[in-house]
């Protein structure tokens, strides 16, 4: 069952992260096991050596989740992200408003230090102004990685490591600002394209992933200091960056490649909104049978 709980955890994060709009991390900490997933990482980095047989047994566990899932993404259910984007964000809506009174549950004693409330205004704010940062909105070119070059190699790097630090983060999406860098559509492109035994991307996505192993390493002692060290603020930020991201999970079929409508009431789907909600309870039922 733990096996089971562990692949559909990370197919979920997959799924979010393959979407603009959606973070992985919101997820975890939608689902509850932000802390879990925080804590192996930094184990997996930074830990000693039986700290690192931890992590990597349970992010081994959500990590075959996560590949088949964003390989289903890439090879499946990339027309589904196209065609039923209201459906999809509507899923998304209800995982994320749904997830509140659960989070409140969990963190009441954080919460009760209300001079922390401060928190939630940083919070709020960073996913509402990153849409303003991306110039292109789904209609300029992407980068030609197949050309690469010195330059080119540094900047795939560093966007890597700007994307995975917000992969990390609930509420904000690490595909969006691949879009705002330009290397979303190229880079799952190649992802696609190496699925199918053509590597002419495979060296841009090995400084990608060069880039993605920096960024964790250096994000993650600060997200678990912070967790640990100041809770009651990080839970508020936290909540922040996920009321921050319901705009952005609206406004999330305007970052495809063709641009769509931002959702409206008439695009909403109250059906996929409730199976949101209905997917959160069993998950979070999974959850408690493990702990019993």
């Amino acid at each position: 069952m733990e096996l089971l709980l562990n692949l559909i955890r990370g197919f979920c994060m997959a799924a979010a992260d393959s979407v603009p709009g959606v973070s992985g991390g919101t997820v975890a900490f939608v689902l509850g096991f932000y802390d879990t997933f925080i804590r192996s990482l930094y184990y997996l980095f930074l830990g000693n050596r039986e700290q690192k047989r931890e992590g990597l047994i349970f992010l081994g566990k959500l990590g075959v989740g996560w590949v088949i899932g964003m390989s289903s993404s890439v090879l499946l259910l990339g027309s589904l992200f196209t065609t039923h984007i209201y459906e999809l964000s509507s899923l998304f809506l209800g995982l994320s408003l749904f997830s509140l009174p659960l989070i409140y549950r969990e963190e009441k004693e954080a919460l009760k230090e209300k001079r922390n409330l401060i928190w939630l205004v940083p919070g709020i704010a960073i996913p509402l102004l990153l849409p303003f940062l991306n110039p292109v909105s789904g209609h300029g070119p992407g980068v030609d990685i197949s050309q690469l070059s010195l330059s080119l190699g540094i900047y795939i790097f560093a966007a890597a490591i700007v994307a995975i630090s917000a992969m990390v983060l609930p509420g904000i999406s690490g595909s969006t600002m691949l879009l705002i860098f330009g290397l979303y559509v190229p880079v799952i492109s190649a992802v696609r394209d190496a699925l199918h035994l053509n590597f002419a991307g495979l060296p841009a996505l090995v400084i990608f992933c060069l880039g993605i192993v920096t960024g964790i390493t250096c994000v993650i002692r600060l997200v678990k200091n912070a967790l640990q060290d100041h809770r009651s603020a990080m839970i508020y930020f936290i909540l922040g960056l996920l009321i921050g991201s319901l705009f952005t999970i609206v406004n999330g079929p305007t970052t495809l490649k063709v641009p769509q409508p931002a959702m409206t009431w008439a695009t909403f789907s109250l059906v996929y909104f409730l199976l949101g909600g209905a997917l959160l309870a069993i998950l979070n039922r999974f959850k408690q049978l493990m702990s019993a």
